[in-house]
C-alpha cells in the first residue's frame, strides 16, 4: 500500500542527474581541448585544424546524445525518453515498474507483455537517487494504474 505522501506532485521528471553533469562536462572538455590543440599545434592545414574541431563536435554530440535519457510523468501518463527513441504511455499501460539489484536502469512491464527500458532512472553513479525516484516512480504508476 502506498502513503500518498511518498507521491510526488505532478509533473515530474526524472533523470540521472550526475550522469548528466559529468557526460555534458567531458564532452565540452573533449571540445575545447581538441579546438585548442587544432588551433595551437603549427603546421596544420586548414583541413587538418577543421577534422580535428569536427571530431571535438562529434565526440561531444555523442555525449549529449547519451546525456538524453529522462522520465517525465504527468496527469495523463509517462514519457519515457531514452538515446535514440521516445515513447508516451497512458497510466493504465504500465503494470509494474523494476529496478532489480544489478539492473542498469528501471524497466518497465506494459500491458502488452513487453518490457519498456526507462534509461532515465539509472543506479549508476547516484544509485540511492536512483532507487528513491523508482520508488516514486512506482508510487505514482501505483496510485494511477486501476487494480484488476
Amino acid at each position: 500500500m502506498t502513503d500518498q505522501t511518498d507521491i510526488p506532485a505532478l509533473p515530474v521528471t526524472f533523470r540521472p542527474g550526475r550522469t548528466r553533469a559529468v557526460l555534458l562536462g567531458a564532452g565540452v572538455a573533449i571540445f575545447v581541448v581538441l579546438t585548442v590543440i587544432a588551433l595551437l599545434i603549427p603546421g596544420l592545414s586548414t583541413g587538418e585544424r577543421t577534422s580535428f574541431i569536427f571530431t571535438g563536435a562529434l565526440l561531444f554530440g555523442v555525449l549529449l546524445l547519451l546525456s538524453r535519457p529522462k522520465v517525465v510523468a504527468d496527469e495523463a501518463g509517462v514519457t519515457v525518453v531514452n538515446i535514440a527513441t521516445s515513447r508516451r504511455l497512458a497510466w493504465a499501460e504500465i503494470i509494474q515498474v523494476n529496478l532489480r539489484p544489478g539492473d542498469p536502469w528501471v524497466f518497465l512491464n506494459l500491458s502488452d507483455g513487453t518490457s519498456l527500458p526507462a534509461m532515465g532512472i539509472q543506479p549508476g553513479i547516484a544509485k540511492a537517487q536512483a532507487i528513491s525516484d523508482a520508488r516514486a516512480l512506482r508510487a505514482l504508476a501505483d496510485a494511477r494504474t486501476p487494480q484488476g
